[in-house]
C-alpha cells in the first residue's frame, strides 16, 4: 500500500510560479512510476506529467509543456511539480498518483493510489 499527500497549492497571479509536492508513505514508493493530473469544476481529470521509478522516463500534456517540470527524491520518498509561468486555465485541484508499472502512463485508470488533492489557482 502506497499512501500519498499532496501540498503547495496555492493562490497565484498569472505568470507567477508554484511547487507542488506529493509525499509517499510505503516501502515500494520508490519502485512505482508516479504521475501529476488535475480536475477543474465541471472537467475530466486529465494528465499533466508523469516520471518513472527511476526518473529516466518524463512525460508532459502539450499544454503544460516547457512551463512544468517534473522530479522525484526517492530517498525522501517525494515527487515534485515545479510549475512555471503558470495561466488562469492551469486553475484545478491537482492531485498525484502512483502505479506498480514501471513506466508511466497518460490514463487515470492505471494509476492505483491518489492522494486527496491540492488546489491551485490563477488569477488573471
Amino acid at each position: 500500500q502506497v499512501q500519498l499527500v499532496e501540498s503547495g497549492g496555492g493562490l497565484v497571479q498569472a505568470g507567477g510560479s508554484l511547487r507542488l509536492s506529493c509525499a509517499a508513505s510505503g516501502r515500494t514508493f520508490g519502485t512505482y512510476a508516479v504521475g501529476w493530473f488535475r480536475q477543474a469544476p465541471g472537467k475530466e481529470r486529465e494528465f499533466v506529467a508523469a516520471i518513472s521509478w527511476n526518473s529516466i522516463t518524463t512525460g508532459y500534456a502539450d499544454s503544460v509543456k516547457g512551463r512544468f517540470t517534473i522530479s522525484r527524491n526517492n530517498a525522501g520518498n517525494t515527487v515534485y511539480l515545479q510549475m512555471d509561468s503558470l495561466k488562469p486555465e492551469d486553475t484545478a485541484v491537482y492531485y498525484c498518483a502512483a502505479d506498480p508499472n514501471i513506466f508511466p502512463t497518460r490514463i487515470v485508470s492505471d494509476y492505483d493510489f491518489w492522494g486527496q488533492g491540492t488546489q491551485v489557482t490563477v488569477s488573471s
